[in-house]
């Protein structure tokens, strides 16, 4: 039998003073009510009861016990509230992981606004590029961009995001401007690897796909590096409209061959679990994808 079961028709026994009245209260039969409190007595390997005809009273050990299996009961009642309180109402910490510019740009204002409807919850942002293991290193869910390598993770896309070529007005002044994807190849290209295929750029137009391998004079694993060398003139970028929008708008980044389709990027939440997801991972995960695509350069998933 379920220990804390008979524990909890143990405590209605003693208050009810009669194993009929503690079977009605529970809705079990008397018999039962007997069965779990004989369960107890053998394990424990004392009376809890003094027994007569008409009348059932506590023994010493049995008032002792009353008084554990009261504080026992309450402290597991108090800690599945806890528990689903925690499925239900957002609280806690919660650890997420982003890419270091759209952490910084896109995710890190949203949270503010998150954050102010949940006085209960924290957050341990964590701002590194690339797929690491979220259960080893204990996070809560993390933004990936484009394809997901692991199939056991739980993915939902919540933006998309065009992908540009543009380059500084000096640059394009001093080499020229690239007309098709294979004069890129005259061109010196600054490569974000995180963004795969690390140098190839597909390009789709009306002769269908076409797929360049780019070279350049520098390459780096996140976006701001390269996206610093082009703002100098130092070659051409292929990176998400999030990133260099306010660079074309400005002017210190001019797009080119917008005649071609480029895949947009997807961006995904991902997080280790589908089944009973924590009310804040569930809550955070709707307001992201709210979120994130009024941002510039975002799109709906």
């Amino acid at each position: 039998m379920d220990k804390l079961t008979s524990m909890n028709v143990f405590v209605r026994v003693a208050k009810a003073g009669s194993f009929a009245g503690a079977a009605k209260d529970l809705d079990i039969s008397r018999a039962m009510a007997t069965k779990h409190i004989m369960q107890l007595e053998s394990e424990l390997n004392t009376r809890l009861f003094n027994r007569t005809t008409r009348s059932l009273s506590l023994t010493e050990a049995g008032e002792a016990y009353l008084e554990r299996c009261q504080q026992v009961l309450l402290d597991v009642a108090e800690m599945e509230s806890a528990v689903t309180h925690l499925q239900t109402e957002p609280r806690g910490m919660l650890k997420i992981l982003a890419p270091p510019v759209i952490g910084a740009s896109h995710i890190s204002p949203g949270l503010t606004e998150y954050l102010k409807n949940y006085p209960d919850l924290s957050v341990d942002m964590v701002l590194k590029g690339g797929q690491v293991d979220l259960i080893d290193e204990g996070v809560d869910l993390a933004i990936y961009l484009g394809q997901l390598n692991d199939t056991s993770l739980v993915a939902r896309k919540i933006a998309t995001s065009s992908l540009v070529v543009c380059a500084s007005p000096e640059y394009l002044k001093l080499h020229g401007t690239p007309q098709d994807p294979e004069d890129l190849e005259d061109h010196s290209c600054l490569i974000n690897w995180a963004i795969p295929p690390r140098n190839k750029w597909r390009f789709k137009g009306i002769l269908g796909e076409r797929t360049v391998t780019v070279t350049g004079r520098m390459q780096a694993n996140m976006a701001d590096p390269i996206r610093n060398a082009a703002v100098n003139g130092l070659g051409l970028i292929m990176l998400p409209r999030y990133i260099v929008g306010r660079d074309i708008e400005q002017g210190r980044l001019q797009v080119v061959m917008e005649q071609y389709g480029i895949t947009p990027l997807e961006i995904y939440a991902v997080y280790p679990h589908r089944k009973y997801l924590s009310a804040k991972v569930r809550s955070f995960l709707d307001f992201i994808q709210a979120w994130l695509p009024h941002r510039i350069g975002m799109d709906p998933p």
